[in-house]
């Protein structure tokens, strides 16, 4: 465990850079980290907009918003996203709002605030091949059937996914490729942004594809995890 000093006060983060407590956030954590995530000449009222309103989200719900929900409520197009935070959405502005994939579903301190004593199964429970929050640990390891399998978890194709393999189109099956065989040549997850652009796709298509979100639905089903860049 790594810190962001920050004026006079320190902010404990993990390996990846995203701060361990999302309780312990403010607004000097998000200028620090700001220079980090390659915005430079200070924060304007449009990072604010959209820092505000994770921050916001989370802490009615204990979740940190799916990009495509953070675009559509304050009607942003992915290209005005990228230019307020040109390393990503994960890794620039969810940052900087003190969140990171691991409170894609309810973030275990939301519920220790809300004098929750019992967590949910879904975040207690881990599996050999994937960890609590339902990552692959080892990208080796996925197969197609994995994805399959998890696109019914997620209830991809609605309540009755008896015929899951049958729902996935070839649409799917090219962007879940061009994850994989990025990673495998960059050692890299390529952000939104890249695999918008190099798919010749518009937020509304990726969203079609994977309701759940890019990070929590296509990268996982691609057998990946978010990693910090």
């Amino acid at each position: 465990m790594t810190s962001l000093q920050v004026k006079d006060k320190a902010y404990r983060i993990d390996g990846d850079g995203f701060l361990e407590n999302p309780f312990n956030w403010d607004e000097d954590f998000a200028g620090g980290m700001a220079e980090k995530v390659h915005i430079s000449g200070g924060l304007t009222p449009a990072h604010w907009n959209v820092i505000n309103y994770i921050r916001k989200t989370f802490l009615e719900t204990g979740c940190c918003p799916p990009s495509y929900k953070t675009l559509k409520s304050l009607k942003l197009r992915i290209k005005d996203l990228k230019q307020l935070f040109p390393t990503g959405y994960l890794r620039g502005a969810c940052k900087m709002a003190g969140l990171s994939f691991r409170a894609e579903h309810i973030h275990p301190l939301w519920l220790e605030q809300k004098g929750v004593s019992e967590v949910p199964e879904f975040l207690e429970r881990k599996e050999y091949r994937v960890d609590a929050f339902g990552f692959l640990i080892d990208p080796a390891q996925w197969d197609e059937d994995f994805a399959i399998h998890k696109s019914e978890e997620l209830k991809m194709f609605g309540s009755n996914c008896l015929y899951a393999r049958e729902s996935w189109t070839d649409e799917h099956w090219k962007i879940i490729r061009y994850l994989r065989e990025r990673f495998h040549k960059t050692g890299l997850v390529p952000t939104l942004y890249e695999t918008c652009q190099d798919n010749d796709l518009e937020i509304e298509g990726l969203e079609n594809l994977f309701p759940d979100g890019y990070h929590r639905g296509a990268v996982k089903l691609a057998g990946l995890r978010a990693i910090s860049g």
